[in-house]
């Protein structure tokens, strides 16, 4: 009988990394909680005729690394993990905390060394991908940790990650390929525009995208999806935006967020909690201060904050702007090893302004 884990295995395997004979799949799993999935998936990339290799860790190592470990430590980038980003094929990666919160007291000095040590791996995955060389998708699983976070149950946290998912239908690919159309179109429009102004409470800010490339997010690289995204010009952003939801990264969050941007680098911050943090952040690397991502959330079966990003900044009648790394396959230059994706939600009196043509509303696009 085909299982929920069956479904959830086949968008994974066929649809969103397209495993093919002979490609190396690297399948990586944050704890025991992802087993389910994790067997499903393994089982239909041998069905595939893919080579899959195991990763497994658990989070609490993570925060046993960071408190123990030397600058050295800090420094050192395992030989065996980088020819994995270098050769592997297909990354699979599966979410299942157990504690979203095991890294909040982390030294900050120290994850930002780690990260700026580490993000030349993400780099290369990045434009590994860009090519066409390599595909990767992050997808979850319900835990209680999680369930706890977005203040559900966990029937109610596996029902609306399911239903996030359209795993709930009985094509959940059909669904993802027909909001794929329908935001293709929208990203088609975007392509042919210079300026994008966002307007709201306390924001009016303004991005340069002439040149690059926006690009609709239908479960190729994250599982939920629902987004419409572009990097966008690194010296050509200005005004000032002002973050409603709660900001989460990494175990941590900030409330209140509110930025001044000039010239497409952050000279101004502020936040009703969390603004110890953001600074660190913000301060971890020569790229932490610039914008790398603009984006639009179109998954309508998301409608509030759950305290994960994967599926937050998918919320329909969202934006969500990352500072930090840009995307290369955008046309994306700014590199960090910060990605911190910031949501403010849209339906009450946001606006979006291409070339100065109101084209979305109040949460929904209107052309």
């Amino acid at each position: 009988m085909r299982t929920i884990w069956d479904k959830y295995a086949e968008v994974l395997v066929d649809y969103s990394t397209n495993v093919q004979k002979g490609d190396l799949v690297q399948i990586r799993a944050t704890s025991i909680y992802a087993k389910d999935l994790v067997k499903a998936v393994y089982k239909r990339v041998i069905q595939k005729g893919g080579h899959p290799i195991m990763r497994t860790s658990y989070e609490d190592f993570s925060d046993i690394f960071i408190k123990y470990a030397s600058d050295e430590q800090l420094d050192y980038i395992d030989p065996i993990v980088e020819l994995e980003y270098k050769t592997v094929d297909k990354f699979i990666s599966i979410g299942a905390p157990m504690n979203t919160k095991n890294m909040a007291r982390a030294d900050l000095s120290k994850l930002s060394r780690r990260s700026k040590a580490s993000q030349h791996l993400s780099k290369t995955l990045m434009e590994r991908s860009a090519k066409g060389e390599a595909s990767w998708v992050v997808a979850d699983v319900p835990t209680h940790a999680l369930a706890q976070e977005a203040k559900m149950s966990f029937d109610e946290y596996s029902e609306f990650l399911f239903k996030s998912c359209y795993l709930d239908l009985d094509d959940p690919v059909a669904k993802l390929r027909e909001l794929d159309e329908k935001q293709t179109k929208w990203a088609n429009y975007l392509n042919g525009v210079k300026k994008v102004r966002i307007t709201g409470e306390k924001t009016d800010i303004t991005f340069g995208v002439e040149g690059r490339k926006w690009i609709s997010c239908s479960g190729l690289n994250n599982y939920p999806d629902g987004e419409v995204f572009t990097s966008p010009v690194e010296d050509d952003i200005n005004g000032e935006i002002y973050f409603d939801f709660p900001q989460n990264y990494r175990g941590n969050s900030a409330t209140g967020v509110h930025l001044w941007i000039e010239n497409g680098q952050i000279v101004k911050f502020d936040a009703e909690t969390g603004k110890d943090y953001l600074e660190a952040m913000f301060n971890m690397d020569e790229g932490s201060k610039g914008i790398g991502e603009i984006a639009i959330g179109t998954n309508d079966e998301i409608q509030e904050i759950t305290g994960n990003i994967l599926f937050d900044e998918k919320i329909g009648g969202s934006i969500h702007m990352a500072v930090g790394a840009s995307y290369p396959e955008t046309g994306g230059k700014n590199i960090s090893g910060l990605h911190w994706d910031m949501i403010k939600g849209m339906r009450n009196g946001g606006k979006i302004y291409a070339d100065d043509v109101l084209i979305y509303e109040n949460g929904k696009f209107i052309i």
